[in-house]
C-alpha cells in the first residue's frame, strides 16, 4: 500500500502522488474492455484536477516572437475524423483507443474555423487554401486571388492576385518550405505560391488554348517562377514537370504517367541548372531522400509519384517515404537559418480517402500526420516555434450506432437495423459511392471484409465520389501566441494571427515594441508527458 504525503505548493510531491495514481489506472489497460480503474472516482478527479492545474498555468502566455511556423493542413479532417482517428491510433498500440491523445490534442489552445467560401456554403481545397494561406476569403476553385476572380475566366487573374504567408516568410528572410502526399502543385501547396482561377490547371497541359494565348500561367510553371527560391519542395506531381509524352522515370512504360506539358519545358532541368551554384538537390524515391544530410543541403526538391503519393497502407516502404520522413528533413534543412522558417505541410490523402469512401485509408493517413506533428514537435521548441494543426473542410463521414467502449472504430454496430434487420458499420457517409441496393434491399454488409483497406462504407445518397462537409473544423495552436486562436474564427484569420506572431507581413508595430521574447516559467508537466512517463515507470 502506497502512502504520500502531499504536500501545497511542491510541484515535486504532487507530481509523483499523481505518477503513483496513475500507475494504478494504467494497470488494466491491457484489457479490451476499460480498465476497473475507470470505476474509482479518484481516477477522474485526479486525472481533472491536473488538468485544472496545467490549465491554470496556461494564464502565462507565451508572448515569445515566433522563429518559426508551422502549419499541419489535414485536407478533409473534420471533427469527426478527429475523432475516430484518436480511437485507430489507441488500438493500433492495443488500447481501447477513445481514453488515447493525438499528438494534435496536446496543444494547450483550440478554436473553431467558418470555412465556407465567398461563394460557396460547403467550401472546396482551393478557396479555402486561400483564405488559411493568403488571408483572404475567395471563390471554390481559385487559388492566391481575391473573391473578384471568376474560376476558369482567364480574364480575372490579373489584379486580382493575393500573396500568402510563405511569400511573407521569404520575404522576411526566412526560409520556407512546401511537403505534402499530394501533388505539390494540387490546391493547397498551390495557394502558397501560385495565382491561379482554375485549380486545375497543373500543367498547360490541362489549359484550355484560350487561357494559354491570353497569358495565364499553369500551376506548375508557377511553382518555379513566382517565388523561385522555395527552399524544400516535396511531394508528387513528377508529371506536369515534364514535357508531353516524355517517360517517368519511376514508371517508363506506363503512357499515363508521361509527361504532359505541351510548351516542351522540362521544370525540373531548368531548376537543377539554377540551383547549380547552390546547395541543391533533387530526389525522386525515398532511398535518395534519406542520403540527403541536410548540414550539406539548402534546398530540395523531392518529387516521389507522377501524380499524388501513394496512399499509407499502400506505401512501399523500401522507395516511397513517409510523411514523417519528408517533415523531418524538411526541418533540418530549414531550421539552420538564423532568422528561422515557415513551413506548409499537408496531410492531403485524408481527402481522398474520404472522397472513395475508403475511410480505412483515410483514418490511416490521419494517424500518419500525427505522427509527422509529433516529429515536429521533437525537433523543434515551443518557445519560438509556433505550430498550428487545422483542416480545410469536412466531409460527409461519422461513427455512431452505440458502440462498446474499444469496439474496432472499422466494426459493426452492436445491434441491427429496427427497419430492415441487417447489421451496419459504425462509420457511415451521408453520400458516396458505397450506397448498394441488392434486390432492393440495402446490402447485409457482414457478407463484406469491411475491415479491409478498401472497404467502402455505406452511404445514404449514391454518388460516384463522397462530397465535403460544411461544418466548423477544429484549429489546435501551440507555441508562441498561439493563444490568439480561441473561439470561432474566419478561416481567413489563421495567416494573420501566425504572421503577427512571427513579425511578418503586415503586423510589425508590436515587435519594435516589445523587442522579442518575454521570459516563462516552468509549469507542471503536461497530463500528456506525465502519462507518457507513467507507462515507462509501471
Amino acid at each position: 500500500m502506497w502512502y504520500v504525503t502531499v504536500v501545497p505548493g511542491n510541484t515535486t510531491t504532487m507530481t509523483f502522488f499523481l505518477i503513483i495514481c496513475s500507475c494504478l489506472a494504467w494497470g488494466g489497460l491491457g484489457k479490451p474492455q476499460f480498465p476497473d480503474q475507470e470505476k474509482d472516482p479518484l481516477f477522474w478527479n485526479t486525472w481533472a484536477q491536473h488538468t485544472l492545474k496545467n490549465a491554470l498555468t496556461l494564464q502565462k502566455l507565451n508572448q515569445n516572437t515566433a522563429k518559426n511556423l508551422i502549419l499541419f493542413l489535414g485536407d478533409g479532417m473534420g471533427i469527426p475524423t478527429v475523432t475516430a482517428a484518436r480511437i485507430l491510433k489507441g488500438q493500433l498500440s492495443g488500447q481501447s483507443g477513445e481514453e488515447t491523445q493525438l499528438e494534435m490534442d496536446k496543444f494547450p489552445f483550440v478554436a473553431l474555423s467558418k470555412t465556407y467560401n465567398t461563394n460557396a456554403q460547403v467550401a472546396d481545397s482551393a478557396g479555402t487554401a486561400t483564405a488559411y494561406l493568403c488571408g483572404v476569403k475567395a471563390n471554390e476553385g481559385t487559388v492566391g486571388v481575391s473573391a473578384a476572380a471568376v474560376r476558369s475566366q482567364c480574364n480575372t487573374t490579373q489584379g486580382n492576385e493575393v500573396t500568402s504567408i510563405l511569400r511573407w516568410a521569404k520575404e522576411a528572410g526566412k526560409s520556407v518550405g512546401i511537403v505534402t502526399t499530394t501533388r505539390v502543385n494540387h490546391a493547397t501547396p498551390s495557394a502558397a505560391y501560385a495565382h491561379c482561377v482554375d485549380r486545375d490547371w497543373f500543367s498547360d497541359g490541362e489549359m484550355p488554348a484560350e487561357a494559354v494565348q491570353a497569358g495565364c500561367k499553369d500551376i506548375a510553371r508557377q511553382l518555379f517562377e513566382n517565388i523561385p527560391n522555395i527552399d524544400v519542395i516535396m511531394g508528387g506531381g513528377r508529371k506536369y514537370m515534364f514535357p508531353k509524352n516524355q517517360s517517368d522515370v519511376e514508371y517508363p512504360g506506363d503512357k499515363k504517367h508521361f509527361g504532359t506539358r505541351k510548351d516542351g519545358r522540362n521544370l525540373v532541368e531548368e531548376w537543377t541548372n539554377r540551383m547549380k551554384n547552390k546547395k541543391a538537390q533533387y530526389v525522386w524515391n525515398k532511398r535518395e531522400l534519406l542520403s540527403v544530410n541536410p548540414n550539406n543541403v539548402d534546398y530540395i526538391l523531392g518529387l516521389f509519384e507522377p501524380g499524388d503519393l501513394p496512399y499509407n497502407l499502400e506505401r512501399n516502404t523500401e522507395t516511397d517515404p513517409s510523411l514523417t520522413e519528408m517533415v523531418e528533413l524538411a526541418i533540418k534543412i530549414l531550421r539552420k537559418n538564423p532568422r528561422g522558417f515557415y513551413l506548409l505541410v499537408e496531410g492531403g490523402r485524408i481527402d481522398h480517402g474520404h472522397h472513395e469512401g475508403k475511410a480505412k485509408q483515410a483514418l490511416h493517413e490521419a494517424v500518419e500526420m500525427d505522427r509527422a506533428i509529433g516529429r515536429a514537435g521533437l525537433i523543434t521548441s515551443i518557445y519560438d516555434t509556433m505550430t498550428v494543426v487545422t483542416a480545410d473542410h469536412s466531409h460527409m463521414f461519422n461513427f455512431g450506432g452505440y458502440t462498446p467502449r474499444g469496439n474496432t472504430i472499422f466494426g459493426l454496430a452492436p445491434m441491427l437495423s429496427d427497419v430492415d434487420q441487417k447489421p451496419f458499420t459504425a462509420i457511415l457517409y451521408g453520400n458516396g459511392p458505397g450506397f448498394k441496393v441488392i434486390n432492393g434491399l440495402r446490402e447485409n454488409v457482414s457478407t463484406l471484409d469491411y475491415q479491409g483497406n478498401n472497404y467502402q462504407a455505406q452511404s445514404a445518397v449514391p454518388l460516384r465520389m463522397e462530397t465535403h462537409g460544411g461544418e466548423d473544423v477544429a484549429v489546435f495552436a501551440k507555441g508562441p501566441m498561439a493563444h490568439l486562436l480561441h473561439g470561432v474564427h474566419e478561416q481567413n484569420y489563421i495567416p494573420h494571427v501566425m504572421a503577427y506572431a512571427a513579425c511578418i507581413g503586415q503586423n510589425r508595430d508590436h515587435c519594435m515594441s516589445s523587442g522579442g521574447a518575454s521570459s516563462l516559467s516552468p509549469a507542471l508537466p503536461s497530463l500528456a508527458a506525465l502519462l507518457t512517463l507513467t507507462r515507462l515507470l509501471c
